[in-house]
C-alpha cells in the first residue's frame, strides 16, 4: 500500500529554510498541491461538477491559509495570494 500511495501522491524533500514551521507548511501545501491535482482530474473527467471542484479547492485553500497564519509563516511581508478575489 506504501508503493501506491508514494505513486500517487509523491512527496519531494524540503530544501528551503529550515524551521519546523516552514517543513510542517511544507508537508500542508504539498498536500494541498495533491488533493486539488485529484480534484480537478475528477472534474475533468465528469465525476464532480466544476461548481463542486471549485467550492472543494476554495475550501482546501481557506485550510491552507489558516494552517499558514497559525504556523505564523510570512506575517512580517505580504505574499503573493493573501487578498481574495471576489
Amino acid at each position: 500500500m506504501s508503493d501506491q500511495s508514494n505513486f500517487f501522491n509523491p512527496r519531494s524533500r524540503y530544501r528551503g529554510h529550515f524551521k519546523p514551521e516552514n517543513l510542517a507548511f511544507n508537508a500542508n501545501l504539498q498536500e494541498f498541491a495533491g488533493r486539488v491535482m485529484t480534484i480537478s482530474n475528477l472534474e475533468t473527467g465528469g465525476k464532480i461538477s466544476p461548481e463542486d471542484s471549485y467550492q472543494e479547492i476554495k475550501a482546501l485553500w481557506k485550510d491552507l491559509k489558516r494552517t499558514k497564519k497559525s504556523l505564523g509563516i510570512g506575517q512580517t511581508s505580504p505574499h503573493f495570494g493573501d487578498a481574495e478575489a471576489g
